[in-house]
């Protein structure tokens, strides 16, 4: 797992463990409500943590939404909205848009990659392979969704997924085809799409691993050359580029193709920190690894921390520091 750091093992300075298991039960029950924001596709894993949660601390409701990760970003950054627990499908959503003024740590917690789902009655759905799925894709009479790059990173990722994919097939032209076809199907978050595929609506559509297992999809797996799941090959990744809109009104920014990465945050506004603690604490700790896992988000082991100085000391047992780049 250094690789998801870049540097060797070495490289990892270790926080403080506090004394005592992983349960943060201890002590004065927790009550009131954990507000939580989280991208759509950790609306399964984190439905079955929040029963964990309510049934260790039946004095709380967790009171879930799911958005695209940038979307749940903005209902803090735009709409001021209070939020008790952020989760992210793609950690440098937080940096970008949150980080300081509006949250002060980031943990990186799971991985995922790109697939390309479909159903039986898709079109070309029995000649489609990893190898010939740009060609079956690009077909007259099939179509295709994707998420909206400006509101939820697979969306962006989706792009990235184009242009890596024209490198490793060297089909020039590849990525501007792909991005000129069936825009009318791009939605604000992948799971927005799922209810076109089962309908017809769309044959394919690009959407994470982990989703894919959770629905019993049929899928195409992609090369990691081209699938964004090895932080290994993060210099090939990078030489695919997204272009979206950044924190204020009228500016972009740009981000480069790396591993995908899920994160979590407890905003500054958080009104119940002690309930947030505990449930961040549940997510990475064992259990919370368990679930992930089960549901098709290899758990980072470590989990990694930006700012560490900043981690509650609660879940510092769970997370070592990133290493500085």
């Amino acid at each position: 797992m250094a690789r998801w750091a870049g540097v060797s093992c070495r490289a990892l300075l270790a926080l403080a463990v506090p004394a005592g298991g992983e349960d943060l039960a201890a002590g004065a029950p927790l009550s009131g409500k954990v507000v939580l924001f989280h991208a759509g596709s950790l609306a399964a894993p984190l439905r079955q943590v929040s029963e964990l949660f309510e049934k260790k601390h039946p004095g709380v409701k967790v009171l879930a939404e799911a958005s695209g990760s940038r979307d749940s970003a903005r209902k803090i950054l735009d709409l001021g909205r209070a939020c008790d627990v952020l989760a992210l499908a793609d950690y440098r959503v937080a940096e970008e848009l949150l980080m300081p003024r509006h949250a002060e740590f980031n943990i990186r917690f799971a991985s995922n990659e790109m697939a390309i789902a479909f159903s039986e009655r898709s079109r070309g759905a029995r000649a489609i392979t990893e190898q010939n799925w740009p060609e079956v894709l690009l077909s007259s009479g099939v179509a295709f969704g994707r998420s909206d790059p400006n509101r939820d990173p697979c969306g962006y990722r989706t792009e990235m997924v184009f242009q890596l994919a024209e490198r490793h097939y060297r089909l020039p032209g590849l990525a501007g085809k792909l991005m000129a076809k069936d825009a009318r199907y791009i939605r604000p978050k992948e799971t927005d799409l799922l209810a076109l595929l089962e309908s017809g609506e769309i044959d394919y559509l690009f959407i994470y691993r982990s989703v894919v297992r959770q629905r019993r999809l049929r899928s195409v797996a992609m090369p990691d050359a081209v699938n964004l799941k090895d932080p290994g090959l993060n210099k090939d990744y990078a030489k695919a580029q997204a272009r979206i809109t950044g924190a204020a009104p009228g500016e972009f920014v740009t981000l480069k193709g790396e591993a995908i990465a899920y994160s979590v945050t407890i905003p500054l506004g958080a009104a119940n920190r002690p309930a947030a603690e505990a449930y961040v604490a549940l997510m990475l700790s064992s259990e919370g690894r368990a679930v992930m896992a089960a549901n098709g988000q290899e758990p980072l082991r470590p989990a990694l921390a930006g700012r560490a100085d900043k981690v509650p000391a609660a879940l510092r047992r769970f997370c070592r520091q990133e290493a500085l780049r």
